[in-house]
This record gives C-alpha cells, sequence and structure tokens, in this order.
C-alpha cells in the first residue's frame, strides 16, 4: 500500500518535515512512521535551508570533519559552507571541512579507507544524519570514528527520536515532541504485528519500498 504523506503542522525556519503513518519495516525494527526526507537530500535548496538551521543550532567551536550518514552528502556539503563562511562564530571561518560519507562493508559493519585515515585520526568529527530513531546507526558511527582516532565533536540530523546518543548530544530541527506518538519496537515485540496488520513499506536509507 502507498503510504498516505503529509508535512507536520511546525516548522523550523523555511524546513518542514514529510512523514506517512503507518506499519514499516527497517533492517533492526518496525516503526509507525516513516520519516521522508528525499527532497532535502537531493534538493540543493532544501539541503541549504536545512544546513542554515542546523548551523544556527549547532555549539561547536571547531569542526574537522563531516561524516555524511544516510546519503546526506548535499547537506554536509551545504552545512560546511555554513561552517566556513567568514563571519560565522565558529572558529572554522576560513579553514577548510573534510567531507566523508559511510563506507558499509560487507559484514554490514562501518568503515573507513586508508586513504582517509588523515582526515580522521585526532580531528573534530560532526556526525550527520538525515534522522536518529533506534539511535543504532549513530552509536555504529559513533565508536567506528573513535576506533579510527577521531573525537565525536557531536550529532546533528533533521529529525531525532533521542537526545544523545553514546553521550554526546544530538542536535535536530525536530524531534520527538514532533511526532509525540513516534514508535519503534523490535520485530519480535511489534504491536502492530501482533494485530495482524501488514507492513506497508520496507524502508531503509534510501528510502521506502511499497508492498
Amino acid at each position: 500500500m502507498e503510504p498516505k504523506f503529509y508535512k507536520i503542522p511546525t516548522s523550523v525556519g523555511d524546513v518542514s518535515l514529510r512523514v506517512a503513518k503507518g506499519h514499516f519495516a527497517t533492517r533492526n525494527s518496525h516503526t509507525n512512521y516513516f520519516i521522508d526526507v528525499t527532497s532535502k537530500r537531493c534538493s540543493l535548496k532544501e539541503a541549504s535551508a536545512v544546513a542554515r538551521q542546523l548551523a544556527s543550532k549547532l555549539q561547536l567551536t571547531m569542526v574537522d570533519t563531516i561524516v555524511c550518514m544516510d546519503n546526506t552528502r548535499t547537506i554536509g556539503t551545504c552545512l560546511a559552507q555554513q561552517l566556513t563562511e567568514g563571519g560565522y562564530r565558529s572558529m572554522n571561518a576560513g579553514e577548510d571541512i573534510y567531507l566523508l560519507k559511510d563506507n558499509v562493508y560487507i559484514n554490514g559493519k562501518l568503515i573507513f579507507r586508508d586513504n582517509v585515515l588523515p582526515m580522521l585520526k585526532g580531528k573534530n568529527v560532526l556526525i550527520l544524519l538525515a534522522a536518529v530513531t533506534t539511535g543504532g546507526t549513530v552509536q555504529q558511527a559513533t565508536r567506528c570514528v573513535r576506533y579510527y582516532g577521531g573525537n565525536v565533536a557531536g550529532i546533528a540530523s533533521i529529525y531525532s527520536f533521542m537526545d544523545e546518543v553514546d553521550g554526546v548530544p544530538v542536535v535536530s530541527l525536530f524531534n520527538a515532541s514532533d511526532l509525540t506518538d513516534y514508535a519503534s519496537y523490535s520485530p519480535e515485540t511489534c504491536p502492530m504485528c501482533a494485530k495482524g496488520l501488514e507492513v506497508d513499506a520496507l524502508v531503509d536509507k534510501y528510502g521506502y519500498s511499497s508492498l
């Protein structure tokens, strides 16, 4: 069944959130909402708007590297530009920022190749995601960055159900107060499955596939 999307009635600046309510299955969980950030990842105008709002919320003094998870490279590029603009309060003004994408190995583990390790080791790293729901993806990212010698300076996302992950605060434009009935369950304990409700769509970082 094709999900029915709508925009939640709140917005942050010129950024709004498009969601669909239903029964959705990810690799690790079942959720009652699908948060659609496709246009924000693919549209330069919308990515720039997200980056502006995130930059205004970040309280970081220095960012050397942005690890772009969930296909957020366009947003990350716009955010790096915001943080390096002259006159911005960050110490990054006039400096450079590295942009890295997540690299998932065959066993599902996140890795970085040797040629990019100088961009992580000893660097202040911002982890950027589309959404933080169960925290599993961002937790994997924080531990991976630390494994390679980086300092996790912050976590940023468009939506986050969690206030912090691995002791690091999550800065987001939308949170649990915007979707007060959002819920995530393990596949084994999903109450929607227990009621016999069919899954509406399969969801991953690339989007959704209706069933």
